[in-house]
């Protein structure tokens, strides 16, 4: 058995449904459900006895610790996090208390549980964080790509709340034993994303006919990462990773965001084309950039690669046909995501050209 946080969000709902198809260990999945947090995304398990979902707060100490007791996992994957930069800007409460606070209350039950383990199960045990490239803040055009050695440089509410994040797990380590590994991804892409993100976002309003919201130049790089890869690596590092040791996690595709639109736009044109023959391409609009926007991330796993023999397996080219093929033969999912509330803040964060 193993208990997933956040396993309704878009990386642990992919991480649930990859690992159930490859395995019959069962999963404990804890999720809010907050506003990204979505059980449709799971529907396929529905009275599948493997997945047990409890809907709660990793916060809720006494909900944690009853959940330990009871299914006595030997693994907890923590992937719950308030995950979007424009929202932190706007409000950074709910990052802190769940990033920050929720992570901590989540540590101190883990370790509460794992210290009074039998031996043989108290080593086996395992804590696996995972996070995100941006707490090593912004790369110059030509500086190398991060390394699990490179400082950390937060520079938005959401990257600083995981960089916290990041130091309670070490610390926990460190001073108390506990046995966790961490993980340090780039830019998310695929099946299930939330269409607040570009690449889910370019697509939805590129079929809405709507703008398709860029900011600044988009010429800000990022490194991306198709989803499925993310969890194999995840799993290569819960079954290998060393202990107290943090593996980055990245799928060399560094790309400018106008590239990636641009490319959403051409496998659009090609698999569905506007009625009118023109290029979704035309919908692009530049609007105001962020405050404190990174200009680039990139990330070097030759770490992952060397010590426990992990690559990714698609290409940007593969793995993005493949998504937008994906929101293509699901325009469900993508209808009951889309509620009044969502489309509220796509207005209130891009303007009226998101949405007119």
């Amino acid at each position: 058995m193993i208990l997933i946080t956040g396993g309704a969000g878009f990386i642990g709902a992919n991480f649930v449904l990859d690992w159930l198809a490859l395995h019959d260990e069962p999963v404990v999945n804890l999720d809010k459900l907050t506003y990204a947090g979505n059980l449709e995304t799971l529907a396929s398990l529905q009275g599948d006895a493997r997945h047990v979902f409890v809907q709660g707060d990793i916060g809720d100490s006494a909900l944690v610790s009853h959940l330990l007791a009871e299914h006595r996992p030997r693994a907890v994957l923590h992937f719950a996090a308030e995950s979007h930069v424009d929202r932190s800007i706007q409000g950074a409460d709910d990052f802190i208390q769940t990033n920050v606070v929720g992570t901590f209350r989540l540590l101190e039950a883990v370790r509460t549980h794992w210290s009074a383990l039998p031996e043989t199960e108290k080593t086996a045990f395992r804590f696996l964080h995972v996070s995100t490239d941006e707490v090593y803040g912004s790369l110059a055009p030509d500086a190398p790509a991060f390394t699990e050695a490179h400082a950390y440089e937060p520079n938005s509410p959401y990257s600083a709340s995981k960089a916290a994040s990041d130091h309670l797990v070490r610390a926990w380590h460190h001073t108390h034993g506990l046995p966790v590994l961490t993980t340090n991804c780039s830019n998310n892409y695929g099946p299930f994303h939330f269409p607040e993100k570009l690449i889910p976002l370019m697509i939805v309003n590129a079929l809405a006919g709507k703008a398709l919201p860029v900011y600044g130049d988009g010429m800000q790089v990022r490194d991306w990462l198709y989803v499925k890869d993310h969890c194999s690596a995840i799993r290569r590092v819960l079954e290998g990773g060393a202990l107290g040791e943090t593996y980055n996690v990245g799928g060399w595709n560094e790309k400018p965001n106008i590239e990636i639109v641009h490319t959403v736009c051409a496998l659009l044109d090609e698999l569905r084309p506007r009625a009118d023959g023109q290029s979704y391409a035309t919908q692009i609009t530049h609007v105001k950039d962020r405050p404190g926007h990174d200009r680039r991330y990139a990330i070097d796993a030759r770490k992952l690669e060397a010590e426990l023999g992990w690559k990714p397996a698609e290409t940007f080219e593969t793995g993005i046909r493949k998504t937008v093929q994906w929101y293509l033969d699901h325009p469900d999912w993508v209808a009951h995501v889309q509620s009044g509330a969502y489309r509220q803040w796509v207005q209130t964060q891009y303007g009226a050209t998101a949405t007119a």
